[in-house]
């Protein structure tokens, strides 16, 4: 009885992570909220959460363990990304008003999302910049299409912040989600996703992935793990 109780403590104190390998949950959320890439407020306190802290061969990135929380609403997708860093690799004179190709080329956190969930190759690649550039993308990994796919916008929008002093950028991503999903959002609809980060300059630039891909590329959708919308 004593071993159940602590199971049952320990349980209760745990914080809200993924509800299995391979796969996060996103949380409802009452309502839209305005993005402010803060950990600590009333909308992302309590979200559950899942770690990115390997490299894409899966290999550990020291320094750089990064916890991801989602959110989701009738209308939108949120993710939170929180992101230890060693070194800031940013693109001089940053452009915000519209997407920047090469992006990949600098520090970014990296949303891969798909609703297809037969035809693995179609899905949607969302990165941010600590500075709050972006870039939105509609992939066919079968034709490698992302030029194409760059002409496409969804709409996103993202809020960043870096902490200097603890070294730490903070970076909230509000996706469309009628723009990614032809379904009604309701509790039980997954998605395929996986969620990557790009940091620091060569030599030593670390690459961060949530679910391993087993080779430098990230556009591997197999590896992909899977969200999942909950209550």
């Amino acid at each position: 009885m004593k071993t159940l109780a602590l199971l049952c403590a320990l349980a209760c104190a745990a914080p809200l992570f993924g509800d299995g390998p391979g796969v996060m949950s996103s949380q409802r959320a009452k309502s839209d909220f305005a993005l402010t890439a803060d950990p600590n407020s009333k909308n992302w306190k309590k979200a559950p959460s899942v770690i990115a802290e390997n490299s894409p061969l899966g290999k550990p990135v020291p320094n750089h363990r990064t916890e991801i929380r989602s959110r989701w609403t009738n209308n939108n997708l949120y993710f939170l990304f929180i992101c230890p860093y060693e070194n800031l690799h940013l693109k001089p004179n940053p452009v915000l008003d519209k997407d920047t190709w090469g992006l990949w080329e600098w520090d970014v956190a990296e949303v891969f999302i798909g609703a297809n969930l037969d035809n693995i190759n179609l899905y949607q690649e969302f990165e941010v910049s600590p500075k709050g550039e972006w870039i939105d993308l509609d992939i066919d990994r079968a034709k490698m299409n992302a030029q194409g796919g760059a002409k496409w916008d969804s709409g996103f929008e993202n809020k960043t912040r870096i902490d200097e002093g603890n070294k730490i950028w903070y970076v909230e991503m509000r996706i469309p989600i009628g723009k990614i999903d032809k379904r009604k959002p309701v509790a039980g609809n997954e998605f395929r996703l996986n969620l990557y980060r790009c940091q620091d300059k060569n030599p030593g630039r670390k690459y961060i992935a949530w679910q391993p891909t087993g080779n430098p590329s990230f556009h591997t959708p197999k590896a992909f793990g899977r969200l999942r919308l909950v209550k």
